[in-house]
């Protein structure tokens, strides 16, 4: 086995590992009392959120124009954001309840369906970014061409929708 083989599917791995293990910790019902502050939180990652959607933006603007280096500037950028975002979300839920949308009618079912497709594109975007980054990093890039058509606009949807569902739910909060 060569170190490619190995990292391949150490990526494969980790990508299924990551949305399993948030599943299971968010299903834990006993809260840890880690402190009042991680009740920013949600704040917090709303700002991960919109700056991770500013730089991916920034990104693909600066790859259109050929600036590769500013490209993978952006790119690292926003992969570090996702790192620290997934460890502050995940530091919330393992702290705090959840919060209920408080809304009716027409607005909580616009909420659900936008929260429900925020999780799963979320669950599936961690694949497509890592492989992304993967083939970035190994110099693959026509690999990594091919599967950014799908991680960019997963994770453009992914980061917009989780603003977007923070503000919905921000008046809910305690």
């Amino acid at each position: 086995m060569n170190n490619k083989f190995v990292s391949l599917n150490l990526v494969k791995i980790v990508s299924i590992a990551i949305p399993v293990v948030v599943a299971l910790l968010l299903g834990i019902r006993v809260k840890f009392d880690l402190g009042e502050w991680t009740k920013a939180l949600p704040d917090v990652n709303a700002v991960i959120n919109s700056l991770t959607a500013i730089l991916l933006a920034l990104g693909l603007m600066a790859i259109k124009k050929q600036n590769r280096n500013l490209h993978r500037i952006c790119m690292t950028a926003a992969f570090g954001l996702g790192a620290i975002f997934l460890i502050t979300y995940v530091l919330y839920h393992f702290s705090n309840e959840s919060t209920h949308f408080g809304g009716e009618g027409g607005i909580k079912i616009f909420y659900y369906v936008l929260l429900v497709t925020h999780i799963v594109c979320a669950g599936i975007v961690v694949y497509f970014v890592l492989m992304a980054m993967y083939y970035a990093l190994n110099e693959a890039f026509d690999e990594h061409k091919r599967i950014v058509k799908w991680a960019y606009p997963l994770w453009m949807y992914v980061s917009v929708t989780g603003v977007i569902v923070y503000l919905m739910i921000s008046p809910y909060y305690q």
